[in-house]
């Protein structure tokens, strides 16, 4: 039936797990996201 599934998505153990390719997702955007606030924070502290 989930055959285009990886075989330890569909562990029963790992029902309540968020998946590792969300967890990448999340990752990968928490770092873009503190990238734009720092840049944006050196920005008004050099006043540029």
């Amino acid at each position: 039936m989930n055959d285009y599934l990886p075989k330890d998505e569909l562990d029963p153990k790992r029902q309540n797990e968020p998946s590792r390719n969300r967890v990448v997702l999340w990752i990968v955007g928490a770092g873009v996201g503190i990238y734009l606030i720092g840049t944006g924070v050196w920005g008004i502290v050099t006043g540029g």
